[in-house]
């Protein structure tokens, strides 16, 4: 495995400074840079570990903090493993935080993020890659919409409302994708239902874009986040070997 050197960073934008992890190869050569968009929990141990791999397989991955409007990660108390019971409760608490990042919010972010990489000496030139967790998945696929000549190449995981009937819905941003996507969706999904899964599909295809979903049958929402009890260990491999397959070819 590839030595990797994890670092906090923060990034300014008109709204206030951003707290964020970044990971890297240690030998401090350029990589192609990616943007690792948080699940609802938001940047934490585990998930500073799942940028670890990501940087260990060959990229200067950036998670940055979406919910920096409530405070610095993470807003609200997280216990080391995330049950059912705990759950509901947390989510309440992270409501306020969530609503800060409108689309218009996350958008004026999400071009500080990719100007921030750009700038990076550990990065190299050429578009980014971007992967999105939860309300992570619509952040990345509004990213590819709005910055399409600087994305090639987004996934989205156990994505969170990304074809629902509002005027708002990430899928809207179809049109104007020019990067190849890939989403991996839970089967036992509550906010993501078969037909909005059916709808983004139609949507990504009306609009010619390069794009592969996959529906991974047992898997509940959040399958990837191993410190919570939605974890799914084979479909969890399964995310990162379609995660780094896209990326090796599309980056």
């Amino acid at each position: 495995m590839t030595a990797v050197h994890g670092t906090v960073v923060d990034l300014v934008t008109v709204d206030g400074v951003v707290d964020a992890y970044l990971a890297h190869p240690a030998d401090g050569v350029p990589r192609p840079a990616v943007l690792f968009c948080m699940d609802a929990f938001g940047l934490r141990p585990h998930l500073r570990g799942m940028a670890d791999r990501l940087a260990a397989a060959g990229y200067t991955v950036l998670v940055p903090n979406l919910f920096h409007r409530a405070g610095r990660a993470p807003v609200v108390e997280l216990p080391d493993f995330i049950d059912l019971a705990e759950r509901p409760e947390i989510v309440r608490q992270l409501a306020p935080a969530a609503r800060t990042l409108t689309p218009d919010a996350a958008m004026r972010d999400a071009a500080v993020y990719l100007d921030w990489l750009a700038a990076s000496p550990l990065t190299t030139a050429g578009p980014a890659g971007v992967t999105g967790y939860c309300v992570g998945a619509g952040f990345a696929l509004r990213v590819a919409g709005t910055h399409p000549d600087r994305v090639a190449a987004v996934a989205g995981f156990h994505g969170a409302h990304l074809a629902t009937d509002a005027p708002d819905s990430p899928h809207l941003v179809a049109g104007r994708v020019t990067a190849e996507l890939y989403f991996g969706h839970a089967d036992q999904d509550v906010t993501n239902p078969a037909e909005q899964i059916a709808r983004l599909g139609l949507a990504l295809t009306e609009a010619g874009v390069r794009h592969r979903a996959e529906v991974y049958e047992g898997a509940h929402h959040g399958f990837t986040q191993a410190d919570t009890a939605a974890y799914g260990a084979e479909a969890s491999e399964r995310h990162w070997s379609a995660l780094l397959d896209l990326f090796a070819r599309a980056l």
